[in-house]
């Protein structure tokens, strides 16, 4: 144990951080299988805290082995992933999977191990990482949009296309973060209207060909209507059923919470482990416990900011932040889903919500994170050595 430590780098308030949410998250995911467990006939809540212990153990699992990686190679990778991410989304795309009616082809089979996997949160940490080296490679020179189209542009509207059938949140998200990442990165503002124009024409035209042909997105545009009409107007919806049993599960926890494991809108939410499962820990836990659990990712967000202000050339500074406030802000948006200042968007609590995919691809990120924190302890134990000659004759003996 004591080597595993030792090797331990990068920043040592993320990889605490990181510790803290996922003990945490033991407590309301257990909490919230119990529901899980008699609705699917099995009874067994201990089934669902194993298999999240597993989630959790492979995802730390990745974040120590990427963050081992100096993160210079991922500046190379990021191209070389982007057309296999490209292949994934469209076999994705493709396999036409529909849960009740509605299009959910968000996942594959991975072989073998018969388990899913959703490509989109990959192609996420992926995309991100492009634009950093892009944005890091134009860096201090004179750029026109028109240079810009092929090896920016052309990448990211191909990913968001191929996202947006079946996950319009994902989608909206990610050119949110893009836009805001070629911005850190000073790509020029006056490009910008352009950008979003031609990312709300290619919505207009996929709507209007999702309304010319129903049966290639059975009720995609619908539920996307549906949900923004119901959070702007008092009709009755599905996401209408979820928003007032997470208040009502909201108010009930009060400032203390009744307890953990005592939640009762447990049983009534269908998504109380995944996508409303903060309503379930200010249910149990209070005010205080949601107000916490709120300043750990604003605590996780502050450390990313040091990170890649520390970081040792422009692309380091860009690939923290273009992984690092994703979670963050994944993070906030289904806070503000919960208390319903956000549509219903279907997105997790990072490293808290149970859900494979989601808790390997924000490890991922962190070890990317990790990987450039480290690089900058290397360097400055380097310059402390060559400061103390004494040191350095020591090693050499």
């Amino acid at each position: 144990m004591k080597t595993v430590f030792k090797n331990i780098k990068g920043d040592r308030l993320i990889w605490a951080i990181a510790a803290l949410l996922a003990i945490f998250s033991f407590l309301p995911v257990y909490s919230a299988a119990s529901n899980l467990a008699y609705v699917g006939d099995s009874g067994n809540t201990f089934a669902f805290f194993l298999k999240h212990l597993m989630h959790l153990f492979l995802g730390f699992t990745i974040m120590y082995g990427v963050h081992k990686i100096p993160y210079r190679y991922f500046r190379g990778l990021s191209i070389v992933l982007i057309p296999v991410v490209l292949v994934l989304l469209v076999i994705t795309m493709l396999q036409g999977t529909t849960i009740e009616g509605a299009n959910a082809s968000r996942w594959i089979q991975i072989p073998l191990v018969n388990m899913s996997f959703q490509t989109s949160t990959f192609a996420f940490v992926v995309l991100m990482v492009f634009v950093a080296r892009y944005m890091s490679k134009i860096k201090d020179t004179e750029i026109t949009f028109k240079e810009s189209i092929l090896p920016l542009w052309v990448p990211v509207f191909l990913v968001l296309i191929l996202i947006l059938p079946a996950n319009f949140s994902t989608a909206a998200i990610m050119f949110v973060m893009v836009l805001m990442l070629v911005f850190l990165g000073g790509y020029p503002v006056k490009y910008f209207a352009v950008i979003v124009g031609a990312g709300i024409l290619a919505l207009t035209f996929f709507v209007l060909i999702a309304k010319a042909f129903p049966d290639a997105m059975p009720n995609r545009v619908d539920t996307w209507m549906s949900r923004i009409e119901s959070f702007s107007d008092d009709g009755e919806t599905e996401a209408d059923y979820q928003i007032e049993k997470a208040k009502i599960a909201i108010a009930t926890g009060g400032v203390q919470g009744v307890g953990p494991g005592k939640s009762i809108q447990k049983n009534f939410l269908p998504q109380s482990s995944s996508d409303f499962i903060y309503a379930i820990i200010v249910e149990e836990y209070g005010l205080l416990g949601g107000l916490t659990l709120m300043v750990f990712y604003l605590w996780l967000l502050f450390r990313i900011v040091i990170v890649s202000q520390k970081a040792d050339t422009i692309f380091g500074k860009l690939l923290v932040l273009g992984v690092g406030l994703p979670i963050v802000f994944q993070a906030l948006i289904n806070m503000a889903v919960a208390v319903e200042l956000f549509p219903v968007t279907g997105q997790t609590l990072p490293l808290i919500s149970s859900g494979g995919t989601s808790i390997w691809m924000t490890c991922l990120a962190l070890g990317i994170i990790l990987s450039v924190s480290a690089k900058r302890e290397e360097i400055k134990e380097q310059e402390d050595k060559e400061d103390n000659p004494l040191e350095i004759l020591s090693e050499a003996i």
